[in-house]
């Protein structure tokens, strides 16, 4: 893009990339947690190390899921990062994608490997696109001596906070309230919300026979 002197990508792309393959990845955990089904956890790794790798190796223009973000996000005025950490990112990506694809598709076996590279995966892709914070990006001054450019939120440029992001003494004291409450509310009515609620109009009728 004109006016940046080093390869940007538009940051709602990627965050909604992001956001697609995090509900993939999640319904295909679902389905082996309450199915014990591995056909969708597999067919969404291979998916994933495909996409990943296309960016890495090929174009990021050219990612699949990239492509179908744009589509999403195309009326959205596009917001410019630094395309290199992204890059970065999308290295340890690949690694975790091919350490999943080598277990759950080529081997087709299932450890607790696979389980926390899953989750790693997860958080990762969760936190870009909930929050806009590139996990795998924070790593990138650590290997690099340049630093990163352009980041979301313009968090690698030093400045002071606006007031409206500044957080208050009662603030604070508001969320350890919070957390309090939700200590208590669950030592008090835990026995209460575990009871399974009943069919109120009876629709489910293989219960109603139970």
């Amino acid at each position: 893009m004109e006016g940046y002197n080093i390869r940007v990508l538009n940051e709602r792309e990627v965050r909604a990339s992001a956001g697609i393959l995090f509900l993939l990845l999640f319904i295909s955990l679902m389905f082996i947690l309450f199915k014990g089904d591995f056909l969708l956890i597999k067919y969404s790794i291979t998916l994933f190390l495909t996409d990943f790798i296309i960016r890495v190796f090929i174009s990021p223009k050219y990612a699949p899921f990239l492509i179908l973000a744009r589509i999403i996000v195309k009326n959205q005025t596009p917001e410019y990062v630094g395309a290199r950490q992204k890059k970065f990112a999308w290295i340890i990506g690949v690694a975790l994608a091919t350490l999943m694809f080598i277990h759950l598709v080529i081997v087709n076996a299932y450890s607790p490997i696979t389980g926390i590279t899953c989750l790693i995966c997860l958080i990762f892709l969760f936190f870009e696109s909930a929050f806009g914070i590139c996990l795998g990006c924070k790593f990138y001054n650590l290997f690099y001596k340049e630093k990163a450019q352009y980041c979301p939120g313009e968090v690698c440029e030093l400045k002071d906070r606006q007031p409206i992001q500044k957080i208050s003494i009662v603030q604070v004291l508001i969320f350890a309230g919070f957390i309090l409450y939700l200590v208590l509310v669950s030592s008090l009515f835990n026995t209460a919300f575990s009871k399974k609620p009943f069919d109120l109009f009876g629709i489910n009728k293989t219960e109603q026979k139970k």
